[in-house]
Protein backbone atom coordinates (compact mmCIF):
# COMPACT_ATOMS: atom_id res chain seq x y z
CA UNK A 1 0.00 0.00 0.00
CA UNK A 2 1.14 3.33 -0.94
CA UNK A 3 0.68 6.75 1.57
CA UNK A 4 -2.72 7.02 0.75
CA UNK A 5 -3.88 2.97 1.05
CA UNK A 6 -4.25 2.35 -2.36
CA UNK A 7 -3.07 -1.26 -3.47
CA UNK A 8 -0.19 -1.22 -5.37
CA UNK A 9 0.07 -5.23 -5.47
CA UNK A 10 -2.20 -8.21 -5.05
CA UNK A 11 -2.40 -11.76 -5.46
CA UNK A 12 -5.87 -13.04 -6.61
CA UNK A 13 -5.65 -16.60 -5.96
CA UNK A 14 -9.68 -17.56 -6.79
CA UNK A 15 -11.46 -20.78 -5.40
CA UNK A 16 -10.75 -22.84 -8.06
CA UNK A 17 -7.09 -22.87 -8.24
CA UNK A 18 -7.14 -23.41 -4.61
CA UNK A 19 -9.71 -26.59 -4.70
CA UNK A 20 -7.84 -27.64 -8.32
CA UNK A 21 -6.47 -30.92 -6.47
CA UNK A 22 -9.68 -31.72 -5.18
CA UNK A 23 -12.26 -30.90 -7.97
CA UNK A 24 -9.81 -33.03 -9.83
CA UNK A 25 -10.24 -35.97 -7.48
CA UNK A 26 -14.06 -36.00 -7.53
CA UNK A 27 -14.12 -36.00 -10.84
CA UNK A 28 -11.86 -39.04 -11.49
CA UNK A 29 -14.47 -40.46 -8.51
CA UNK A 30 -17.37 -39.43 -10.52
CA UNK A 31 -16.69 -40.42 -14.50
CA UNK A 32 -17.02 -44.06 -14.00
CA UNK A 33 -20.62 -43.72 -12.44
CA UNK A 34 -21.54 -41.44 -15.02
CA UNK A 35 -19.67 -42.38 -18.24
CA UNK A 36 -22.46 -44.05 -19.98
CA UNK A 37 -25.72 -41.69 -19.40
CA UNK A 38 -25.97 -39.35 -22.60
CA UNK A 39 -23.40 -36.52 -23.20
CA UNK A 40 -25.53 -33.99 -21.90
CA UNK A 41 -26.15 -35.05 -18.70
CA UNK A 42 -22.67 -36.20 -18.39
CA UNK A 43 -21.28 -32.89 -19.14
CA UNK A 44 -24.24 -31.82 -16.38
CA UNK A 45 -22.93 -33.75 -13.90
CA UNK A 46 -19.29 -32.71 -14.24
CA UNK A 47 -20.10 -28.64 -14.32
CA UNK A 48 -22.57 -29.81 -11.13
CA UNK A 49 -19.08 -31.39 -9.18
CA UNK A 50 -17.04 -28.20 -10.46
CA UNK A 51 -19.56 -25.75 -9.29
CA UNK A 52 -20.09 -27.31 -5.74
CA UNK A 53 -16.38 -25.80 -5.22
CA UNK A 54 -16.50 -22.66 -7.33
CA UNK A 55 -20.22 -21.40 -7.87
CA UNK A 56 -19.15 -18.34 -10.13
CA UNK A 57 -17.34 -20.49 -12.58
CA UNK A 58 -20.87 -21.02 -14.03
CA UNK A 59 -20.39 -17.43 -15.78
CA UNK A 60 -17.62 -18.30 -17.48
CA UNK A 61 -18.28 -19.16 -21.11
CA UNK A 62 -18.33 -22.50 -22.44
CA UNK A 63 -15.37 -23.37 -19.09
CA UNK A 64 -16.00 -27.10 -19.76
CA UNK A 65 -14.58 -29.05 -22.88
CA UNK A 66 -15.40 -32.89 -22.17
CA UNK A 67 -13.18 -35.07 -24.31
CA UNK A 68 -14.65 -38.79 -23.37
CA UNK A 69 -12.23 -41.68 -24.21
CA UNK A 70 -13.51 -45.49 -23.80
CA UNK A 71 -11.65 -48.22 -23.97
Amino acid sequence: MDEHGRILSAKIVPPTAQNQKSIEEDLRKLAPKIIKLPRSQTVWRFEQAIRNYDPCISCATHFLRLEVEQE
